[in-house]
């Protein structure tokens, strides 16, 4: 059972992408950490943090992150779904109270550009059931998931 946060004390916040190519730029002010997934050589997943020195719950986020974002790979690929290059997952967690008990609560944006939205939709929350970190914190925390797609529109 999960218990809703009356305050929010900090959020820590990630923007995830695929990335498949080498030198991916570096930020100068904040992680800019290039992950793998395992087993996966030229899968890169950059994580970017948006603080100079991440707080746990940004860490987590990034962890995330980069996880879920292998998970819809994998979900894309059993659904032969091609996911767009500019796909990118933004997690922020929040830490916070309820009376004297801490809390951390999620939210999950997905974008997935030319994907037709219930499409999206489908492999935005089937890779919840793949990815460990969405199964780990499953009726632990609240997490709400967002998925923005867009039907290709001929010119």
């Amino acid at each position: 059972m999960t218990t809703k946060i009356q305050t929010v004390l900090l959020t820590g916040k990630t923007h995830t992408t695929a990335s498949r190519r080498e030198g991916a730029p570096r930020g100068d002010e904040r992680v800019d950490i290039q992950l793998s997934i395992p087993g996966k050589a030229g899968n890169e997943i950059e994580f970017n943090a948006i603080q100079m020195h991440p707080t746990a719950e940004q860490l987590f986020a990034g962890a995330w992150s980069a996880c879920y974002t292998g998970a819809l790979g994998l979900v894309a690929k059993t659904k032969k779904v091609t996911l767009p290059t500019d796909m990118s997952v933004d997690i922020e967690v929040d830490l916070g109270m309820t009376g004297a008990a801490y809390f951390i609560q999620a939210r999950i944006d997905v974008r997935m550009p030319g994907v037709a939205p219930e499409v999206a939709d489908a492999i935005a929350r089937a890779a919840h059931d793949v990815c460990p970190y969405s199964k780990a914190v499953h009726g632990n925390i609240d997490v709400v998931t967002n998925v923005v797609a867009t039907d290709a529109v001929a010119v």
